[in-house]
């Protein structure tokens, strides 16, 4: 069985899309079930299932104004999955396996992780929210918490990602995966350049798979995007789809080329052997899908928290960066730092 019934009013609540949905009284492997009705929060692992949310209701949603009350960890506590030392010797064994002919490029990434145990329940995932809204606004900032009970395991996710994986909408499906990023325009080079033009090709490819023949086009190519601290190369990729359901969706697409790599089977093996923990939501996919009006939009699951219960409480945060040949290995461990600090700094105390 995948779908799973819940009592009308249960807990839970999603903030995506200027929406916010609370009553949770579905939920279900999306990899795996047509949804068919209603409005769904979504998180999809990158090694793992692609839950959904059903909400009973939905209303339209303005971030409040003030200060948010959220209280982080200290900001000396954070550690990481790899250190400096062995993520440079993982930007090594990528280039030697692109020497050897084994892939093109990899995204290679590391967890960071605090302990965050609130006194009585679980964190405010509002507060934390509110905080990046206001000091790192993102275009697909969101967040969805159902407190875990019975068999029913807890969500807590809270995202600030600038990158889109999938936006469904009028028959069409656009993706606009991002490679390249500086902390300023002038940083940017012609290996983020080549780096995003291959990683563009590779959802051209993946979007063939579900779209009508001939309708798969590059609308934007290589554009700056500004975000606070840092810019980013974007390109734009769009196709009309087919009639193709979320699991076939999910099949064609996922996980995200931007942060897996090419050829993606064999990168995702190279990710398995170098990466010590699981990246869990990060990397994956964070949004919501509007059943009843054929819509949807997903990020990329990165610049984004998730909270577990496990050892009294632990607040974990995502970072890496995309190797090729040309990568210099200190330079990339560089680009994770940036792409953490800002938000890190945001959550921590």
């Amino acid at each position: 069985m995948t779908r799973t019934v819940l009592e009308a009013g249960g807990d839970g609540w999603a903030v995506f899309g200027g929406r916010r949905a609370h009553q949770v009284v579905d939920h279900v492997d999306l990899r795996l079930d047509r949804v068919t009705e209603g409005f769904w929060a979504v998180v999809a692992e990158f090694e793992g299932p692609a839950r959904a949310w059903r909400f009973a209701e939905v209303e339209r949603y303005r971030a409040p104004g003030g200060p948010p009350m959220w209280r982080g960890p200290r900001a000396g506590e954070w550690t990481t999955s790899l250190d400096r030392a062995a993520y440079v010797e993982g930007v090594r064994a990528v280039r030697r396996a692109i020497r050897d002919g084994d892939v093109y490029q990899v995204n290679l990434c590391r967890v960071l992780s605090a302990p965050l145990a609130p006194a009585a329940g679980e964190p405010d995932a509002a507060a934390l929210a509110a905080r990046l809204s206001a000091g790192n606004p993102a275009p697909y900032s969101g967040a969805l918490h159902v407190p875990g009970g019975g068999d029913h395991p807890a969500v807590w996710i809270v995202t600030a990602s600038p990158e889109l994986f999938l936006r469904i909408g009028d028959g069409w499906i656009t993706s606009g995966p991002i490679k390249g990023t500086a902390a300023t325009i002038e940083g940017l080079t012609a290996k983020d350049a080549a780096e995003n033009v291959m990683i563009a090709d590779m959802v051209r490819n993946d979007l063939q798979r579900v779209c009508l023949p001939g309708t798969v086009e590059v609308t934007r190519l290589l554009e700056v995007e500004p975000h606070p601290g840092l810019v980013h190369l974007v390109t734009t990729v769009r196709g009309a789809l087919t009639d193709a359901t979320w699991p076939a969706v999910l099949r064609a697409t996922f996980p995200p080329a931007s942060v897996s790599g090419a050829p993606k089977h064999a990168a995702l093996d190279l990710i398995a052997s170098l990466e010590p923990v699981p990246r869990g939501p990060y990397c994956g996919a964070v949004g919501w899908i509007d059943a009843d009006e054929r819509r949807a939009e997903l990020a990329v699951g990165i610049r984004t928290f998730w909270w577990a219960p496990e050892g009294g409480g632990v607040l974990r945060f995502g970072t890496g960066a995309g190797i090729t040949w040309d990568s210099d290995p200190d330079a990339e461990w560089a680009e994770t730092e940036l792409k953490a600090a800002r938000l890190v700094g945001l959550a921590s105390r």
